[in-house]
């Protein structure tokens, strides 16, 4: 009788996998919350971010374009320096090759994209890790 009842008291194998299975999903359950719960937070925060830089960008613009219509006065000088269309277009072409520079550092700059082979490759390994092969 006393091993009967040691036997009772013992969860079988079946019982400790459900066990195990029902933990294993509420685990994965509050993980997928803490995950959501913590990527609001930072959308939220990356949203009024993006908000504050676009600003700024747009200050920023306004800024280039009044400093552009201060140097072409400042060339002008009052009637004493260049006259006031050429002033402006030297303003306009220097924005121009600055805008061309930009592109060519740019376009180099892509070039050297690469797709991240190592990655891939080790994203090719991990079917064949889970299965026990190496």
């Amino acid at each position: 009788m006393a091993i009967e009842t040691a036997r009772n008291d013992e969860p079988t194998i079946g019982r400790l996998i459900k066990d195990a299975q029902t933990d294993f999903s509420t685990l994965m359950r509050k993980e997928i919350q803490l995950a959501k719960s913590e990527l609001k937070v930072s959308v939220t925060a990356g949203g009024i971010g993006t908000v504050f830089l676009l600003a700024a960008g747009f200050f920023l613009v306004l800024f280039v374009i009044i400093l552009s219509v201060a140097a072409g006065y400042f060339i002008n000088w009052n009637g004493d320096g260049l006259a006031l269309h050429w002033s402006f277009l030297i303003v306009a072409l220097f924005w121009l090759l600055v805008s061309v520079l930009l592109v060519v550092f740019g376009i180099k700059k892509l070039k050297q994209v690469k797709a991240p082979e190592r990655a891939i490759e080790q994203g090719r390994e991990i079917p064949r890790a889970l299965k026990g092969q190496s």
